[in-house]
């Protein structure tokens, strides 16, 4: 029979398993690197197995390890569910789930519709934390991420929300002052620039060669350009997600039928074997289904 262990170690062994790291699984579990060490080791004289081995300054854990940790990560799960359902029971507030989102997408598409999926699920609350960075950050740091990369991390999983294009719009006062815009007039009205995008693309697909040399304001954070397209500073390139409800409002008009990929999708991201993951999956579901049927693709 193997001896009785402690509920501290079991932790401690999920973490170092999911981590690949005594000192991260340490901060995780506000302890010291001796001390996770410690239980593992005792875990190991325990079992009568090794569950890591040194690799460089990397532990790195065993198959046996691995399939022990899936398990007991499956259990500590069940149980954080149980405790958390008691608690709700109970009338116990429930702590809200930490979602970091990019800032244009939260600001233009998910704070506007976040109403309806609070409306539908009462139970399920947010922090939103907006990310501003194009490169994401450590997916630990929040419950949900919708970021434009995939996680790499062990243990998490990303979906690419939609495959999003660029579009030319304008405000309509600006459409008004440049009668017959279209893709071949671009040329000739001023356009923004986001980032280090060029218009070259662009202007590819919309047919047009030799075009003159870029110039006009660039701008290097979305909210605020498309606040300068719809003052009717100029003519830009935006998001399609990011442009539909501002074109069905009226408050935006698109320019010609091209448009080319966006360089970068989004996606969204979840530790698999997290203790809320009934939550996580209800929140996922519903932001795909009305992100499709927004965009209608």
């Amino acid at each position: 029979m193997v001896p009785p262990v402690n509920y501290a170690s079991l932790r401690a062994l999920e973490a170092a398993e999911r981590r690949r790291s005594y000192s991260l699984a340490a901060t995780e579990r506000y302890v010291t690197h001796s001390a996770i060490s410690h239980q593992i080791r005792q875990l190991e004289l325990s079992l009568g197995i090794t569950l890591f081995v040194r690799s460089g300054t990397q532990m790195l854990p065993t198959p046996e390890c691995s399939r022990l940790a899936s398990r007991i990560r499956r259990a500590l799960n069940e149980i954080d569910q149980a405790l958390a359902e008691t608690s709700a029971r109970q009338g116990a507030a429930v702590t809200p789930l930490l979602l970091s989102v990019m800032t244009d997408f939260a600001m233009f598409w998910l704070i506007p519709q976040l109403g309806t999926f609070t409306a539908q699920y009462p139970e399920i609350e947010f922090t939103v934390a907006p990310h501003t960075d194009i490169t994401p950050p450590d997916p630990r740091t929040a419950d949900i991420g919708i970021w434009h990369q995939k996680a790499t991390a062990h243990g998490y999983r990303s979906v690419r929300l939609t495959e999003d294009s660029v579009i030319c719009v304008c405000s309509p006062d600006f459409a008004a002052r440049y009668p017959d815009l279209g893709n071949k007039q671009l040329v000739d009205v001023p356009l923004l620039r986001f980032g280090s995008r060029s218009w070259r693309e662009f202007f590819e697909a919309a047919g047009i060669e030799d075009a003159p040399p870029e110039k006009g304001p660039v701008y290097r954070d979305a909210g605020a350009l498309l606040q300068a397209v719809i003052s009717g500073q100029g003519a830009a390139m935006i998001r399609r997600h990011m442009a539909t409800p501002f074109l069905a409002r009226g408050e935006l008009v698109r320019i010609g039928t091209a448009e080319v990929p966006a360089q970068l999708d989004y996606y969204v991201t979840w530790m698999e074997d997290h203790p809320r993951r009934k939550d996580i999956d209800t929140f996922v579901t519903w932001l795909r289904e009305n992100l499709t049927a927004k965009n209608g693709k």
